[in-house]
């Protein structure tokens, strides 16, 4: 859809869209770079205060992923002013304040506009050292991936719009959905990771595809260490699996080996996420340590495969 456009490439942008990066970033001296990147998302639960924090988190996540620290926000709105009442909305913006309060930022105006489906989410402005920043391009042959958070958004999601989702299981996912990445990053940076991105819409083998080709090494992923939320597996098994999980799968399907893994595990590997947490790619001797301080921090985290020299293969073993 982008190819055809003239996409300068001066000496300030150290990322653009080239790699497929979480956002992009803009070098202003030797020590500072603008991290810059848009989210906006339609409703993944009933509450509208929820949904309102569920879509700042995920808005924010991507200057976390690119090891940078937000500064301020814009409000991105689309909102049906005809069927839904303003208080609503309020409810929505009081949300992505939450979020912005505990990460830290102001959420300094925006832009709203009436459309039939509502949708929000941020334009988030942040900081990053350009020595420290983490990118698609980052992974290194002989390390350690480790994964934040635990899989399977899309497929509770689902369930929730089907009214299928069990309350707990709800209420799990939506503590997974608003958790900042911010020690995530931190943890990330001080283990010495050199590759970093968000499990977010194209799922965990989507981002890890994409990071394989750009880094020029190969993936292989232990399927048995990668940790799911609570009842995702069970309602995956009752055929709740979304759309986009789908089109993920066959969007990866010519890098992947699945070895002797069938479809629902290749699907729940693939599973669309929302707010999902980060892969960071590390030394081996350095992952452990990294996985027990967030686990230290509330994190289900986990140790989920190894690189090697390669060409942008991912193995399920």
């Amino acid at each position: 859809m982008v190819r055809h456009l003239h996409n300068p490439t001066p000496p300030e942008l150290l990322v653009g869209t080239a790699s497929g990066d979480d956002a992009a970033v803009w070098q202003i001296d030797r020590d500072r770079a603008l991290v810059s990147t848009a989210d906006f998302i339609t409703p993944v639960v009933d509450d509208a205060r929820t949904w309102g924090r569920v879509a700042a988190a995920n808005s924010v996540s991507d200057v976390y992923a690119m090891g940078g620290r937000p500064l301020f926000a814009l409000n991105l709105v689309c909102w049906n002013s005809s069927e839904l009442p303003g208080e609503m909305l309020a409810d929505v913006l009081a949300g992505g304040d939450d979020i912005a309060a505990g990460a830290g930022f102001p959420i300094v105006g925006g832009h709203t506009i009436d459309d039939p489906e509502p949708k929000y989410g941020l334009a988030v402005t942040g900081e990053v050292h350009p020595d420290r920043l983490l990118t698609n391009t980052g992974l290194r042959p002989g390390q350690d991936l480790v994964l934040t958070k635990p899989l399977g958004i899309g497929v509770i999601t689902t369930a929730i719009k089907a009214d299928r989702a069990p309350a707990a299981v709800v209420a799990t996912a939506i503590a997974s959905m608003i958790r900042l990445n911010d020690v995530a990053s931190r943890v990330a940076l001080e283990s010495g990771a050199t590759g970093c991105t968000d499990v977010t819409g194209f799922g965990l083998l989507g981002h890890l595809g994409r990071m394989a080709a750009e880094s020029g090494v190969d993936v292989e992923v232990t399927v048995g260490a990668v940790p799911y939320l609570s009842g995702a597996l069970e309602l995956a098994e009752s055929g709740l699996i979304p759309g986009g999980t789908r089109r993920n799968l066959a969007w990866i399907a010519d890098q992947l080996d699945p070895g002797p893994h069938g479809e629902l595990t290749q699907l729940l590997l693939a599973d669309a996420q929302t707010s999902g947490g980060l892969v960071f790619g590390v030394d081996p001797a350095a992952a452990a340590d990294a996985v027990a301080e967030l686990a230290a921090t509330g994190h289900h985290a986990a140790v989920i495969g190894s690189t090697r020299t390669g060409t942008g293969r991912l193995t399920l073993r």
